[in-house]
């Protein structure tokens, strides 16, 4: 019988696994190295750590960082622009920003070089009005070309498809005849909307990551079939659904950020079953630092993403914000004689010093060994590693010495300067939308996050931190609970007081029936199929917008004015009476729910001791603020579920390592939570 559900999350370094068998209510988790080069390799090698039985899993919902790193590092297919006559250089001249605003100095690469970004004459006017007709001849010859040059993707993005595709659609036709082989993008298909720019780069992100997600989930499905798995693979997107790894292939740009979509998915699940549904969540993993907000269990999710200076990708994601700071993040001393940490990593391999993999330079992590904060015989390495010793004489030589620092001293400005980064990313997700920290609850997880939690959490006045049960894995646990998603953008772009409001329903109500259409092929279990609907709005003459929640399709226009005003003045507090609003984009999310699921099932209650005291394993001296403590060690699932546990305080468990600081109080809830009260915070 085919009954359980797995749940995988590709990360920087680490490759999680978790798998639910909803019948016994067993659990099993699997954390193993990523393989860069090919993560599917990762992927199988955590079915095996796991003893899995293919042939009785019913779903495997995958995370993967494939598209996010092809983008950010620019190791994209080789890709085409055919573009209307006179524009094809959009994509780089953007909005004429700079990668530094007060730097003279930068570097920007398009997503498709110069040469291979041809045009064609046609032209459309932004009320979708022929203004020149589509040269048919020049298309067929553009594609050719690009064909000859070695291409095997192509976008075709023609100013203002968004208000009338015909050309686009025309231009494919063309393409498709005689080109069947090249992987196709059209513009208006994945995004409709206006603004060329942000809607050329993210058709052109899609194009260029297309072959090589295809290629990559052909080869993990491939893999999963000769082990036995029989059902459809399915991927998380960047909104915090999943979607069938056929579909999303096709629009392989919405799975930019699927790995952090997954662990604030996981997050929200998590804080309603808490009673705790305003959060900040903090991600820290091997390579990375991801946060994001969450207001009444519900992520926030934006069209209107940048992942790097002049890369918009402008397709509904979770609003999630990422610094280089991991646990890999590695340290070093610049020219100028400063610390700097990240934002590059010692990933995997070799990874950190600590992990004896052949890992030379300081990390992050090799800090909170040297600080104490770590056991070295716990953490994921090869058989015998390396010894504190080694690690000491590093630090001493790279940045101690340099420094004018001990070791240990150049360890812990290693961490308050990870801190402050981080501490920047939660500000960027909080104080800067309005949002006051003190009023939220941090949600800690990722390999390394627990570490920094609470200290974090102090400088921000955040007055909680939830640290839920298996923190190293919740993006691969994100995986399990996640939704089915399809989100829908079209673009209206019209005064307020003039625009029809039955062809807004209309707009709200096609695109409500074209996801419910799209869900009801899918053979996942559900518990109901739900619309949420919004629009993007903005005073005429501004540039940016504001998401405006809607209760259904229908909403007449005062009503609408005043839900715009309100929201307005929610986020700046000012008040624009005599300023036309305008609706620039019609959205609607449908949502396919699945069952609930039981979270005390992550709880290993056979491992349960009586009493705290007697869940103690260790002791040993660990550096808070420049002062060395003797301080108990506990192992995490020997711990009672109502625990309290007085700071200082190291709670060990597979997947992570906990820190409680000295005037913080830990205590344990029903569905295996830690919730730590910060004492002190500002």
């Amino acid at each position: 019988m085919r009954d359980e559900v797995v749940g995988c999350d590709v990360g920087g370094t680490f490759t999680d696994l978790v798998r639910m068998d909803p019948a016994s209510g067993r659990v099993t988790l699997a954390k193993v190295p990523t393989t860069p080069g090919n993560q599917s390799g990762g992927v199988m090698a955590a079915v095996a750590e796991a003893e899995l039985d293919l042939a009785r899993v019913a779903l495997v919902v995958h995370g993967t960082t494939t598209t996010t790193n092809a983008v950010l590092e620019r190791k994209l297919a080789r890709t085409g622009l055919i573009t209307t006559a006179g524009f094809r250089d959009v994509l780089e001249l953007g909005r004429r920003t700079r990668p530094q605003a007060y730097g003279m100095k930068g570097v920007f690469t398009p997503v498709i070089p110069r040469d291979l970004r041809l045009e064609v004459p046609e032209r459309m006017d932004a009320q979708g009005r022929v203004v020149t007709a589509l040269d048919e001849d020049a298309v067929a010859a553009a594609a050719a070309r690009l064909r000859e040059m070695g291409c095997v993707s192509v976008v075709v993005h023609f100013l203002h498809a968004y208000a009338n595709p015909a050309h686009e659609r025309r231009a494919g036709e063309i393409i498709a005849e005689t080109w069947p082989e090249a992987h196709l993008t059209l513009g208006h298909a994945l995004l409709s909307e206006s603004r060329e720019f942000e809607r050329g780069v993210t058709a052109a992100v899609n194009a260029s990551v297309q072959p090589l997600l295809e290629r990559y989930l052909s080869r993990l499905s491939g893999a999963l079939a000769e082990g036995g798995y029989g059902g459809e693979l399915l991927v998380m997107g960047g909104n915090g659904g999943m979607v069938s790894a056929d579909r999303i292939s096709r629009e392989a740009a919405k799975t930019v950020m699927s790995g952090p979509a997954s662990g604030v998915m996981a997050a929200a699940v998590t804080g309603r079953a808490a009673g705790v549904e305003d959060l900040i969540t903090y991600d820290m993993g091997g390579t990375s630092t991801d946060v994001a907000l969450i207001r009444g269990a519900q992520p926030a999710v934006s069209n209107e993403i940048e992942v790097e200076y002049a890369m918009p990708i402008h397709v509904p994601m979770v609003d999630v914000r990422t610094v280089g700071a991991g646990g890999g993040s590695i340290a070093r001393v610049n020219a100028a004689g400063l610390l700097e940490v990240g934002p590059e990593s010692a990933g995997a391999l070799p990874g950190p010093i600590c992990y004896g993999r052949g890992g030379t330079r300081p990390t992050i992590s090799d800090a909170n060994l040297l600080l104490g904060r770590l056991d070295p015989a716990r953490l994921k390495s090869v058989e015998g590693g390396v010894s504190l010793d080694t690690v000491r004489a590093i630090f001493d030589a790279t940045l101690g010495q340099p420094l004018g620092l001990s070791p240990e001293a150049a360890a812990e400005a290693v961490v308050r300067l990870a801190n402050v980064k981080m501490a920047g990313a939660i500000r960027m997700v909080s104080v800067s939308l309005g949002a006051d920290p003190r009023d939220f609850a941090l949600f800690a997880f990722g390999g390394a996050g627990p570490l920094h939690a609470c200290a974090l959490a102090r400088e921000m006045g955040v007055p909680r931190v939830l640290i839920p049960a298996r923190p190293g894995i919740t993006n691969a646990l994100g995986c399990v609970v996640a939704d089915l998603r399809h989100d829908y953008v079209t673009t209206l772009n019209r005064p307020l007081d003039v625009l029809d409001m039955d062809e807004l329903a209309a707009v709200l109500t096609r695109q409500e029936a074209e996801g419910r259409a799209e869900i009801a092929r899918e053979t996942v279990q559900l518990k109901e199929v739900r619309a949420v609907y919004s629009l993007d709005m903005q005073f005429i003459g501004q540039t940016h917008v504001l998401r405006v929640t809607l209760d259904g399709p229908e909403i007449t226009r005062a009503a609408l004015q005043a839900k715009f005003e309100a929201v307005y003045w929610d986020r700046f507090h000012v008040r624009l009476d005599t300023i036309r609003a305008a609706v620039v984009n019609a959205n609607c999310s449908v949502i396919g729910a699945r069952p609930d699921m039981d979270l005390s099932a992550l709880i290993d209650a056979e491992g349960r001791r009586a009493t705290v005291a007697e869940a103690l394993r260790d002791r040993r001296r660990v550096c808070f603020d420049g002062a060395w403590l003797d301080t108990p060690v506990y192992r995490r699932e020997w711990l009672p579920v109502d625990a309290v546990i007085e700071g200082p305080a190291v709670i060990e468990q597979m997947d992570t390592t906990i820190l409680i600081p000295p005037g913080d109080r830990a205590e344990g809830d029903a569905i295996g939570n830690i919730v730590v009260t910060v004492g002190g915070a500002a």
